[in-house]
């Protein structure tokens, strides 16, 4: 995958000390991955930068909003995405990115580039189950909604359904739940 130059940072010209890079992530972003999950995008990344005269620090701080399809009704909602990770890139004699927060690259290399990071922290930060609030409390409108509604089973105040008889076997093993 080609890298977007955008998401280059030269450190070998910077002063050591802290420096702030900030990016408007969009749809576009995720378009160049080939990841089709988000309706929209409207994320704004800022990168600390802290280099130190042996390794860099990189802080990353990522905030906005993603349009997705809920899982239960399919209907579009914006979800918040807040989310933060730090990254420590050392000099090593090779590449190695086997940790999860620390980088090695190799002591000739003069720039590092993000967008990886910032990919993965966006698609990690949306929930695994995707609810549309609307969902959760009741105020959504939907067709799928009032259709899973008259199809899921009617229960009574003893847990069991209309349509369904009660095997008599069964009251005999609730009799063993009681008995001591």
């Amino acid at each position: 995958m080609k890298s977007l130059s955008e998401f280059t940072i030269p450190f070998v010209g910077l002063k050591n000390g802290t420096h702030l890079f900030e990016y408007k992530i969009d749809k576009a972003f995720f378009e160049h991955f080939e990841y089709e999950d988000f309706n929209d995008v409207n994320i704004k990344v800022n990168v600390i930068l802290n280099k130190k005269t042996t390794l860099l620090e990189l802080h990353f701080e990522v905030s906005g909003n993603v349009n997705i399809n809920c899982d239960v009704t399919n209907e579009p909602y914006d979800q918040d995405i807040n989310t933060s990770f730090d990254l420590v890139v050392k000099f090593g004699n090779e590449f190695d990115d086997e940790h999860i927060d620390i980088l090695i690259i190799p002591h000739g290399e003069y720039e590092i580039n993000i967008q990886q990071y910032i990919y993965e922290l966006i698609v990690l930060a949306v929930p695994i189950k995707r609810i549309h609030p609307g969902v959760k409390d009741g105020t959504l409108d939907s067709d799928i909604l009032k259709k899973l509604e008259e199809l899921s089973p009617k229960l009574h105040r003893n847990g069991q359904t209309n349509d369904e008889e009660i095997d008599p076997r069964w009251d005999t093993l609730k009799k063993l739940l009681t008995d001591k």
